[in-house]
């Protein structure tokens, strides 16, 4: 496909750069450091590893703004989701502790941090390698050091142990976002995302367990089938998932075909939208087969009452009915039992202006919890 107009040159390339070839070097970096970007078709880059603007923010943060007042995140970002409401219902104070048991790209953790100065401190987990070291340069650079905020490469369903590292007995605010980063959703070399081909992992961890390619091969069609119902809700979840065990799956383009074709063969007057929704939610039940995600936060919930300290809060963002239905019984089991002197009556949902502003808020629901003051 032939580009449309005149490739474009970036605003701060050097006298004599080459059309078309925008240079990829620090800005402070000396002439001879200019390197031609990678090439790509039509006026604006597509792809994820082309967007070479939304990759680089610090480079071209009016780029970026563009793409964010657009109702989009930038490639290799995350938007933070209903910061508000959190510290709303939280309530963060200078001096507590907090624990953001999914640190993700660091917005949540950013708007605790600012609440708990001074003498506060906030304990952040994630269990993703490649991530967690970006966001933790990103807020050290901030200004928030190792005295008011401490990393954990660690899966949530360890807090227990980490609190014990930190020589801590409890905290005063733990906040759980469920959702998976939009840095790590639209990567196609994660496996997460049928926007482009790439490998079939979808592993938060990609160092432990096994990618999305073997367990589909792993599973029985009964066990396949069983996972879409339970963690999707998928419609069509016995053909999919028959269709799934016919062949090797080695890409994500290659799962979103089978899909569609296996929805197609079971409905063929099925609407688009209707095949969209069921890849959809078979990438989310794969992955959350993939990582065992459900067990986690079965684990995390037990183990919550625990880890805070007397009137202490708690708040779950969750993305799915699966994982929202978990998080309602166990607080309001707390509730009855007397272990938590106040929960959610009703779910918290993003405002519409907020759903406007970032789609990917849309399915987000809101629920908290306050230990009572008597352990």
């Amino acid at each position: 496909m032939a580009p449309d107009g005149p490739p474009e040159v970036p605003p701060d390339a050097p006298p004599g750069a080459p059309p078309g070839a925008p240079p990829d070097r620090p800005a402070d970096g000396p002439p001879d450091a200019w390197t031609r970007r990678r090439r790509y078709a039509g006026k604006n880059p597509r792809r994820f590893h082309e967007k070479y603007k939304e990759l680089s923010p610090e480079r071209y943060p009016s780029g970026v703004q563009k793409v964010v007042a657009a109702g989009k995140t930038p490639a290799g970002s995350h938007r933070a989701i209903m910061v508000e409401e959190i510290l709303r219902v939280l309530a963060p104070k200078p001096g507590e502790v907090a624990v953001d048991c999914t640190l993700g790209f660091g917005g949540h953790a950013r708007a605790l941090l600012e609440r708990l100065r001074p003498g506060g401190r906030l304990v952040g987990l994630d269990v993703d390698p490649l991530e967690l070291p970006r966001t933790e340069e990103r807020l050290r650079a901030s200004g928030f050091d190792a005295a008011s905020f401490a990393v954990h490469r660690s899966n949530f369903a360890a807090l227990p142990l980490v609190l014990a590292k930190e020589g801590l007995t409890g905290a005063d605010v733990i906040l759980a976002d469920l959702g998976v980063s939009s840095m790590q959703l639209d990567n196609p070399d994660r496996g997460f995302t049928y926007k482009e081909s790439g490998p079939l992992d979808m592993r938060m961890n990609p160092s432990r367990g096994e990618p999305a390619s073997r367990l589909i091969a792993r599973l029985s069609e009964e066990k396949l089938a069983r996972a879409l119902e339970e963690h999707a809700d998928e419609p069509y979840a016995t053909a999919i998932a028959r269709r799934l065990k016919l062949q090797p799956i080695a890409t994500t383009a290659d799962l979103h075909q089978i899909v569609r074709a296996a929805v197609i063969s079971a409905r063929p007057q099925a609407q688009k939208r209707d095949v969209d929704a069921s890849v959809r939610r078979t990438f989310q039940a794969l992955r959350i087969e993939v990582n065992d995600e459900l067990a986690s936060l079965e684990m995390l919930l037990r183990h919550l009452p625990g880890c805070l300290t007397p009137g202490g809060r708690a708040a779950f963002l969750t993305f799915h009915s699966g994982e929202d239905r978990r998080v309602k019984k166990a607080l309001q089991a707390g509730y009855r039992e007397g272990v938590y002197s106040a929960v959610a009556d009703e779910v918290i949902r993003p405002s519409a202006e907020e759903v406007r502003s970032n789609p990917r808020a849309a399915s987000a629901k809101l629920r908290w919890a306050v230990r009572t003051s008597e352990v």
